[in-house]
């Protein structure tokens, strides 16, 4: 489990944590961080797929504001740097900051070359911006903010999406999350999970909306999907 550099598209470098199962080569998981960087959570998250037989790859995306970013959820001043961070971020940059780490995982002798993509938050937005605008071959988002906004790219989806909804999510309203389900109902290649009561970032271990029973679910559910994916 390491850093590694990966090159930008338009120039430049940023890194990304790698890490790797005992038995390569495997398939791989571009893991899209939330807006606290990659972060321990981030890090813990990837180690854990690397030890259910994936070679996980997660990238600095505020890299162009600040390298190495690294705070939490657990005061007042964090979460403000964040949704600085948050609110000063490129998609379009970060899109092509995806795609190139895609690119370098499938390109690592320790990845098959089939490479899937799980994002939370932010990350959660960018993994269905992923599966409209890359190659990638299976996506996951966990509560993604402002999907209902993008759903003019979904058509370019051609491979499978699944996405995991808070439905008392405080930044997702239940407009914003019904827009999303009527628009893919009857949709094959895209299959929404909603879990009742639950808040932003249930799955976040240590986070105060963590539920462990729905985690388990979400996550039960996403290894499915990458397996299928993958295979």
């Amino acid at each position: 489990m390491t850093d590694i550099d990966i090159s930008a598209p338009d120039g430049g470098t940023f890194t990304g944590y790698l890490a790797t199962p005992a038995s390569t080569p495997a398939p791989g998981i571009v893991l899209i961080q939330e807006i606290f960087g990659v972060n321990v959570v981030m890090r813990t998250i990837a180690d854990s797929f690397a030890a259910e037989g994936f070679t996980v790859l997660c990238p600095d995306l505020f890299w162009r504001q600040e390298p190495g970013i690294q705070i939490t959820d657990q005061s007042d001043e964090e979460w403000a740097r964040a949704f600085e961070l948050y609110q000063g971020f490129d998609s379009a940059a970060g899109i092509g900051d995806l795609g190139a780490t895609l690119e370098h995982l499938r390109g690592l002798d320790s990845c098959t070359g089939k490479v899937g993509c799980i994002g939370y938050c932010l990350g959660g937005t960018l993994a269905y911006l992923m599966a409209a605008n890359t190659s990638v071959d299976c996506a996951v988002g966990y509560y993604g903010i402002g999907i209902e906004g993008l759903l003019d790219q979904s058509a370019n989806i051609s491979k499978p999406l699944m996405l995991h909804i808070a439905e008392n999510d405080e930044f997702a309203p239940k407009e914003a999350q019904d827009a999303v389900k009527e628009h893919f109902a009857g949709t094959d290649l895209v299959t929404i999970h909603s879990y009742p009561g639950m808040d932003h970032a249930f799955a976040r271990v240590g986070g105060q909306p963590y539920d462990a029973e729905a985690a388990a679910l979400a996550n039960g559910r996403t290894l499915e999907h990458l397996q299928g994916g993958l295979s």
